[in-house]
Parts: C-alpha cells; structure tokens; sequence
C-alpha cells in the first residue's frame, strides 16, 4: 500500500492549488476519524480522502476520468481507487459508495467544505471552536457555501444510516484533532 508521505507527494504532484491542498488535508482528517468509528483501517480511510481530488486540478474538465489510471501507475490498490472514484458518484462518476470508507467520502467530500467555510467567518478562523449548532445553522442556509451540495451530504447520511449530526459531529472531531496539519487552527 501507498504511504501516507508517498500519497501526499502525488497529490502535490497533480495539485498545486494551496486551497485544494488544504481541502485534500481536511477530507483526510475526517476520514481518519471515521475509520477509527467504524473500527476500520484510519490509514487507508485517510489515503482516500488525500487523494480523492487528485486529478481535479490538473484536468478540472476529466475530474475522475483521469484519476484511475494516475492512481494505478503510482502503485495505488483498487479498494483505494474504488473508493476515489466512488466520491464522486452521480456527478462525475458512476461508482456507486458501497462499503463504509466509500460512503464517508462522498458525504464528508462537500461536508468539509461547509465546516471550512463556517471557520472562515469565525473571528478565531478556526475548527477548535466550532459547534454542531453553528454548522447546522449555515447548513440550512443555501446560499452559504452553496457550491457543497446538501443533498449529497444527506443521501450519504443515509446511505451510512446515520443521522446528519451525528456524521457532523465526527467530521468535526476528525478536523479538531488535525487542525493545525489541515489549516483550520486558526488564531486559537
């Protein structure tokens, strides 16, 4: 399997954009902390969300129709592949998310981007204060972060059969414990 060190090399390979970096960073975390829930292997739980944009910057046009084969030639296993091409399912592919790690990164993949731009308006710029109750505020508002679909989020909810606070909650914890490697420290 890929290492972690290896995985962020390539990522950095095929992005250069510091925003989808940190967004690749972020993803990681809450899927580390997922792995961990489910009793799961955190590490390859991680491995997918670091690299499940990994060919959206170079070729934002062919997202996820490129990514198989970058992946495949850097050594990567399928079941981490699968689960790359399983975020994007019904937008840019047609993997559906089956086990557990594939469902959790096609809700988190949009999650983490109305948690970090929940931290963005906060005075701290940071995770480490951010509440469930402040999330689901700006969660109900569509046209705060309107470009993470909500309706991605609550169908992985649903398919992971659980309830939206509770993925919230995990997301969250994923992000607090790695805030400072995801840059969502802020000021705290």
């Amino acid at each position: 399997m890929i290492t972690r060190d290896e995985a962020y090399t390539l990522l950095t390979e095929y992005t250069k954009s510091e925003a989808l970096i940190q967004h690749g960073l972020q993803v990681e975390a809450a899927m580390m902390a997922f792995g961990r829930y489910f009793g799961e292997d955190e590490t390859k739980y991680g491995l997918v969300g670091l690299l499940h944009d990994i060919d959206y910057d170079k070729y934002p046009d062919e997202h996820l129709q490129k990514a198989p084969q970058i992946l495949k030639d850097a050594g990567v296993d399928e079941e981490i592949i699968r689960g790359v091409m399983a975020h994007g399912y019904g937008m840019a592919s047609d993997v559906e998310p089956i086990s557990n790690m594939e469902k959790v990164v096609y809700t988190v993949d949009e999650l983490t981007g109305i948690i970090n731009a929940c931290c963005l308006l906060r005075p701290s710029k940071s995770v480490l204060d951010l509440e469930l109750k402040s999330v689901n505020k700006k969660f109900k508002d569509k046209k705060f972060a309107a470009g993470c679909n909500r309706d991605v989020i609550l169908d992985g909810c649903r398919r992971l059969g659980m309830e939206k606070n509770d993925v919230i909650e995990i997301t969250l914890q994923g992000l607090r414990d790695r805030a400072q490697i995801c840059g969502l420290k802020g000021n705290l």
